[in-house]
């Protein structure tokens, strides 16, 4: 097995990305972050072994320019809306198929021997959304990587952490709104951390009984969504009752949802929902003890909590 020095890491500026390239850092090494504008990787500028290119990954010539001198690759690409299509729309199609496929195709040019791919909980070619199935297909593409290009694939469940738009995004509602219509309420979901997510991505280039492996990623629990909700709520302040809708009005309100500049919630959002988002088996590889979401949405939620009883002490203060 050869060592792993350098990494190209396709999707690093984003939440999970910029989590995954500071533990490559912590590890000492190098990694390339691929950005169509410096200014989206900013944060990961101060990272003592990232270099930041700006290029368009989607493009095979700029791909084979960054393939050149890296030992591994990780794929972290990833989309949760689209234009409607069969099996999938055309933006699915683009970031969870076709980008994959010329990720092994340039790998393979170059040489470049390892690939751990990001997917999701859920991944199916018969999942009821476009979102599973175009994951799916990516899975496909990368698996027909090997065995030139020896691969490992992660399914995480939604992933938590300070930044994310999961949390983070029921908590601006929560704000806003006296009441919560909420589509979904029953799915099931068994959020993960952002930084159990990294590790398992920097162990797995590293681990030699990670090739060839899909793994699920997950937390400690499963909760229902309404329960999320209710739990962010409690964080903030902002406690709202849940009004749980049926499938069809959680459809007609993600059909209204899907008109705004931007998109909060989408009709393929709630075909995901039918499907829980839980691991079939453990939570992690390696028998890994995930972090519990008590354990570190306080510290960011409960911020803004804090921040909002400030305020109302400034104001209403004699």
């Amino acid at each position: 097995m050869n060592p792993v020095r350098t990494v190209l890491v396709v999707g690093g500026s984003g939440f999970v990305g910029t989590a995954v390239a500071a533990r490559l850092a912590r590890e000492g090494i190098r990694v390339i972050v691929p950005t169509r504008r410096l200014v989206h990787a900013r944060q990961l500028l101060t990272l003592p072994t990232a270099e930041v290119v700006e290029a368009n990954v989607f493009d095979p010539t700029a791909l084979s320019r960054l393939m050149r001198g890296v030992d591994a690759v990780v794929s972290l690409v990833g989309v949760l809306h689209s234009r409607p299509g069969d099996p999938y729309g055309p933006d699915f199609a683009l970031a969870h198929v076709e980008l994959p496929t010329r990720l092994v195709a340039a790998a393979r040019e170059a040489g470049v021997g390892r690939i751990v791919h990001v997917s999701a909980l859920g991944a199916r070619a018969d999942g009821p959304s476009e979102y599973q199935r175009s994951k799916a297909a990516g899975e496909a593409a990368i698996r027909a990587g090997s065995p030139e290009v020896a691969w490992t694939i992660l399914r995480p469940s939604v992933i938590f952490g300070p930044g994310d738009s999961f949390l983070n995004l029921f908590a601006s509602l929560l704000k806003r709104f006296p009441v919560m219509p909420l589509g979904g309420a029953n799915a099931r979901f068994q959020p993960v951390y952002v930084e159990d997510v990294a590790e398992v991505v920097v162990a797995s280039l590293l681990r030699a009984d990670a090739r060839g492996q899909t793994f699920d990623l997950a937390g400690p629990q499963e909760y229902t969504l309404q329960e999320l909700v209710e739990y962010v709520g409690d964080l903030t302040g902002f406690r709202r009752p849940v009004l749980p809708l049926p499938e069809g009005l959680a459809m007609l309100q993600a059909g209204f949802l899907e008109m705004l500049p931007v998109k909060l919630m989408s009709r393929d959002n709630v075909r995901s929902m039918r499907a829980p988002n839980v691991a079939e088996g453990p939570a992690q590889p390696w028998g890994r003890v995930p972090t519990p979401l008590e354990a570190v949405a306080p510290g960011y939620l409960g911020k803004a909590n804090k921040r909002c009883r400030y305020a109302a002490f400034q104001v209403h203060r004699p």
